[in-house]
C-alpha cells in the first residue's frame, strides 16, 4: 500500500555509519533508521547474537518462560531504575501499553472516565489510541472518530498543566516526550519534567514518558529523564533497543508496576528470544563501549561544529540538541532538503517542515561527526545562497 513517500534509493548493505545503495553509491547515515541503529549497521555483536540465537530458538510464546526475556528485563530495569517490563514489537505498541495501563490504573481508583494529559506537537504512534494521543492534526486527519480520553496542552507549559489539574478530576496520567522528536527537536525548560513529577505526586497521577526516540543512550544518558533528578512511573521504549530488530518495551515502577495482571494485555511476538538476544547485545555493547558518554561528547562536538559553521547564516533560526539528537531550525519550509542530501551522499530528515533532524549512530568517529558538520553546513549555506 502507498503509505510512504519514499526517496529514490534502495540500500543493499551497511557498515557502521555508512550505507551502500544497489548501484554502489556510498552514503553517510546521519539518521540511523530514525534513531534505531544506535550501534550503526551490521554491528558484529548484534549480528553474532542473532545468528547464534536463530540457530538455537526463535519463538515459543509468552505462555511459557523466556529466559532471554527475563535477562533483558533485568538489564533494562537496572539501567532505567524501574521495576517491571512488558515486551512488545514497536514504539506504538509500547505507548499503547502505557495508555491502557493508565486507564486501568484509573478504573482501579474508581474513576469511570479516566483521562490522560498529552502535549501539542507530540508524536506517539499510528495505532488508533496513539495517534489520538498525538498532537499533530496531520497524523489524525481522516481517521475520526478518535479515541477519547486525552486532554491536550501546549508542550513546555506548566501553567496549562495546573489549569487542567484545577478543572479535570478525571485525569489519571500525564504522557509526554522528554524531548519532542517528530515535533522538531523541541527541548523543554530544565524544570519542566520536575514540575510534571510534582503535579503527578500531588494528584496521584502517573508520570509517563515516551522515550521511544530519546531512550537507549540517544541524549547522552540511558534515558532522557536521567538528565533530571526524578523517576517517572512509566516509560515507553523501542527504536534503539535492538538496533533494528523489532522490539518495544513498557517499563513501570512503584504502583504502576502492579497495575497489569494476567489477561489484561499481551503480545504474540513481544520479547521473543531472537529480539531479546539482539537487545541484550545492544545493552552489553553500550555498557562495554560506554556509548552513552560517547553520545554526550559527540553530540556536543556536533552542536558546537554546526553552530560555528552556520553562524551568521540567515536561513538558520536555531541550532539545538542534546546528545546525538540535534535539530537545525530554518526560517522557511525545507522539506525538499533530504532529497538534495541524498544526492550529496548524506541521510537526514526534516521535521515540522523546517527543522533538519540529525540522529546519527552512537558509534560514529570524531572524523565522521566532523564530516556530518561539513556536509550539512555546506548544504544549508548553498540553500541559503539559492534563496538570496
Amino acid at each position: 500500500m502507498s503509505t510512504y513517500s519514499r526517496l529514490p534509493v534502495t540500500f543493499e548493505r551497511g557498515e557502521g555509519a555508512w550505507l551502500w545503495d544497489t548501484r554502489g553509491n556510498k552514503y553517510l547515515d546521519a539518521l540511523s533508521g530514525i534513531a534505531v541503529c544506535g550501534l550503526g549497521h551490521a554491528h558484529p555483536a548484534v549480528s553474532a547474537a542473532l545468528c547464534e540465537q536463530a540457530g538455537r530458538l526463535i519463538h515459543t510464546s509468552n505462555l511459557y518462560g523466556v529466559a532471554l526475556q527475563e535477562r533483558l528485563a533485568d538489564a533494562l530495569t537496572e539501567v532505567a531504575g524501574m521495576d517491571r517490563v512488558f515486551f512488545c514489537n514497536s514504539g506504538a505498541e509500547s505507548v499503547e501499553a502505557a495508555i491502557k495501563l493508565a486507564r486501568l490504573y484509573g478504573h482501579q481508583r474508581q474513576i469511570a472516565q479516566p483521562a490522560i494529559i498529552v502535549a501539542e506537537k507530540s508524536f506517539h504512534g499510528r495505532t488508533m489510541a496513539t495517534l489520538s494521543a498525538t498532537g499533530n492534526r496531520k497524523v489524525q486527519a481522516g481517521f475520526e472518530p478518535l479515541v477519547q480520553g486525552f486532554i491536550r496542552v501546549p508542550y513546555n507549559d506548566v501553567e496549562a498543566l495546573h489549569a487542567v489539574a484545577r478543572n479535570s478530576p478525571q485525569v489519571v496520567a500525564v504522557l509526554v516526550e522528554p524531548i519532542q522528536g517528530e515535533g522538531g527537536i523541541n527541548i523543554p525548560a530544565d524544570d519542566y519534567l520536575q514540575h510534571i513529577r510534582e503535579l503527578c505526586d500531588r494528584h496521584g497521577w502517573l508520570m509517563m514518558l515516551d522515550e521511544i526516540q530519546t531512550g537507549m543512550g540517544r541524549t547522552g544518558r540511558w534515558f532522557a529523564y536521567q538528565h533530571h533528578a526524578l523517576y517517572p512511573d512509566v516509560i515507553a521504549v523501542a527504536k534503539g533497543l535492538a538496533n533494528g530488530v523489532p522490539i518495544g518495551a513498557c517499563l513501570a515502577r512503584g504502583a504502576a508496576a502492579d497495575v497489569y495482571q494476567p489477561g489484561n494485555h499481551g503480545s504474540t511476538f513481544g520479547g521473543n528470544p531472537l529480539a531479546c538476544s539482539a537487545a541484550l547485545a545492544v545493552v552489553s555493547t553500550m555498557r562495554t563501549e560506554r556509548l552513552t558518554e560517547r553520545a554526550a561528547s559527540l553530540g556536543q562536538r556536533l552542536l558546537d561544529g554546526l553552530r560555528a559553521t552556520l553562524a551568521g547564516c540567515e536561513l538558520v533560526a536555531d541550532v539545538r540538541g542534546r546528545g546525538l539528537m540535534l535539530g537545525i531550525e530554518l526560517t522557511r519550509p525545507s522539506t525538499h532538503l533530504p532529497a538534495i542530501g541524498l544526492e550529496r551522499g548524506i541521510l537526514f530528515s526534516v521535521q515540522s517542515e523546517k527543522v533538519i533532524r540529525l540522529l546519527p549512530p552512537l558509534i560514529i568517529s570524531d572524523a565522521e561527526a566532523d564530516e556530518i558538520v561539513s556536509r550539512i553546513g555546506a548544504l544549508v549555506r548553498e540553500e541559503a545562497a539559492r534563496a538570496a
